[in-house]
């Protein structure tokens, strides 16, 4: 188990609903944590969650008014820091489409900035988020955080003897986050009775907040640096989630938005020539190394996925049901929620 005893974290978009989540598991999981630091750049959100987290009760935490393109904040931010947690990002895929440069210079701009503020303080290990819109991306958002994967992974190459170790993690929508599409028809269902369909064969991987952090830590306490994780998730139909949402609603079709996939993948058929299932994750090694891949499967029991293997939400092996999808709805996202 991962020891925090006396150690510091930091989490850059920390009022996110990932960053929340993470926040509510390290503070119940580890109380001899010296300080959790909470970075954004939204007040408000900061003022709501602290509310939630108060200092009097949580004096562990901290809370650090920051954006991730102001490099000399996040040094400030970084010093005396153990782990960072990058989850920081601009995501919504139609936004970023209209507004391609704020985009860069969040996801892109951004990551570069916390590499080298983790470079010129003592940060030990970093995790960053992904999401499958960043393998083989067709918008700018998951273009963007491909950069950002890439970023992070080759930062292992340049660190020297600086033992700091950065990994990712990646995995697909995250049942009932900000923006997702569950709170979303539950929010139409009552509205107007309609729940607006993009496409009746789109297909998603679905994880919970509670997946999301443990994929994290699992990566903060595993990692070798340079990995890039991907859970075994099941997925589920867009049909499927508004038959468990609104049986009864109207189910017009609209179209695709820009910049959306029918179907998502976290794993290509490129990728299968570096990628070892662990058991419970599948994880894609970096092309070179600076560890001993034999030692890695090893350690791991990693078992190498054949060649030309790929890892898509369209067929997958593992599905949700919608009675499997309204008891998730319950459990992860609105425990009155009745179809």
């Amino acid at each position: 188990m991962l020891d925090l005893k006396e150690k510091s974290i930091l989490i850059t978009g920390g009022t996110g609903s990932l960053g929340k989540a993470l926040t509510t598991h390290i503070l119940h999981k580890y109380p001899n944590l010296k300080r959790l630091i909470v970075f954004s750049r939204d007040e408000q959100k900061q003022f709501q969650m602290a509310q939630e987290f108060p200092a009097s009760k949580y004096p562990q935490i901290r809370y650090f008014i920051g954006d991730v393109r102001d490099k000399e904040r996040l040094e400030r931010a970084f010093q005396k820091v153990d782990y960072v947690i990058h989850a920081a990002a601009m995501k919504h895929v139609h936004i970023a489409e209209y507004n391609p440069d704020e985009c860069i210079k969040t996801n892109i701009g951004g990551a570069e900035n916390v590499v080298d503020a983790c470079f010129k303080t003592k940060v030990k290990r970093v995790v960053a988020l992904s999401t499958d819109k960043a393998c083989a991306p067709i918008n700018l958002y998951g273009a963007t955080k491909l950069t950002s994967d890439k970023l992070f992974i080759a930062a292992n190459n340049i660190k020297g003897e600086n033992p700091i170790r950065f990994s990712v993690v990646r995995y697909g929508n995250v049942m009932g986050s900000n923006g997702s599409v569950i709170p979303f028809f539950i929010n139409k269902k009552k509205e107007d009775n309609k729940l607006p369909i993009t496409d009746p064969n789109m297909t998603r991987f679905n994880i919970s907040l509670q997946g999301g952090v443990d994929m994290v830590m699992h990566a903060l306490e595993h990692a070798w640096g340079g990995e890039l994780f991907v859970p075994k998730i099941p997925s589920y139909r867009i049909m499927d989630v508004a038959e468990a949402i609104g049986p009864n609603c109207e189910k017009p079709v609209v179209g695709i938005r820009p910049g959306e996939k029918v179907h998502e993948e976290m794993i290509t058929a490129s990728d299968s020539f570096y990628t070892y299932d662990l058991g419970k994750y599948y994880t894609i090694i970096p092309a070179t190394p600076s560890w001993s891949v034999d030692d890695f499967i090893q350690a791991f029991d990693a078992k190498k996925v054949e060649s030309g293997f790929s890892y898509n939400s369209g067929d997958n092996e593992k599905w949700e049901t919608v009675e499997s999808l309204r008891t998730l709805i319950k459990e992860h996202v609105d425990a009155t929620f009745e179809a």
